[in-house]
């Protein structure tokens, strides 16, 4: 544990010695946020739109940002330009293991984004008004559901970036992932506005664990036994994607070439 300990570490330092890098990010997110609050509050003015009324759909998209921002320290590049270069090489020869360390590297920068979230989140309902907080079950439920999108995140990341062992360029791929995550999570539009074969897809897929199920408990569209197995359903996805990409990395870890060998 001392070595993956000493990973996070590093990866908190070099936040703080970069951090402009780390906040432009964080306001870029931000300015997404100030932007769909102002589209939502014209959409949502006189009536609810499937079921949402203004008040949550405050709360949803507060979630959102919040989701958005956990695991967003752009680890996935450096991963990508070691891949890429080669220098993965010398992550083969230490005595760790590689997706525990990636990880490790992930969770280092998690301080900042939690502090930042609760900043942002504050400010923000204090400028709505005030947010409703949900009653102690559901309070838990949705706890533990944001949790679980640190490290479900983390494994949708890391498993696209291991694509960089098969192609040459890693913006397409980011590009491809953000988009998928975008619009199956629930990030750009609530999963209950997309046709229903395509909602019940996306429910049942890893992404809607990344903002719908912690948003839809919060907000308490869903009751607490539905939220129970909604969060089973994140649970389990953290567990398939753990050992999957292990079995991916064996098969990409074949792929790599250095100096022609």
């Amino acid at each position: 544990m001392g070595a993956y300990t000493a990973q996070a570490r590093g990866v908190a330092l070099g936040i703080l010695e970069y951090r402009v890098n780390v906040l432009l990010g964080i306001v870029a997110t931000l300015m997404q946020l100030v932007a769909l609050l102002a589209v939502w509050q014209v959409l949502l003015a006189d009536s609810p739109v499937q079921g949402f009324t203004w008040p949550q759909m405050q709360a949803y998209l507060l979630v959102t940002f919040a989701c958005g921002a956990l695991v967003s320290t752009n680890s996935d590049f450096r991963m990508a330009f070691r891949i890429q270069s080669g220098l993965v090489a010398l992550d083969l020869v230490k005595p760790v293991d590689y997706q525990r360390s990636r990880f490790a590297e992930a969770l280092g920068g998690l301080w900042l984004e939690v502090v930042l979230i609760l900043i942002v989140v504050t400010s923000a309902a204090a400028l709505l008004g005030g947010l409703t907080v949900p009653a102690g079950p559901a309070l838990a439920l949705f706890a533990i559901s944001m949790l679980l999108v640190v490290p479900l995140k983390f494994l949708i990341v890391y498993v696209g970036t291991l694509a960089c062992f098969w192609t040459q360029s890693y913006m397409g791929v980011q590009w491809a992932r953000i988009a998928v995550m975008s619009l199956l999570s629930g990030a750009l539009i609530p999963l209950a506005y997309l046709p229903g074969w395509l909602g019940t897809i996306a429910q049942w897929s890893p992404f809607a664990g990344l903002t719908s199920t912690p948003a839809l408990i919060y907000i308490g569209r869903v009751g607490f036994g539905d939220g129970m197995m909604l969060v089973a359903v994140e649970l389990g996805w953290v567990i398939v994607l753990w050992f999957g990409a292990r079995l991916l990395w064996r098969a990409a870890v074949r792929q790599l070439t250095v100096n022609g060998g």
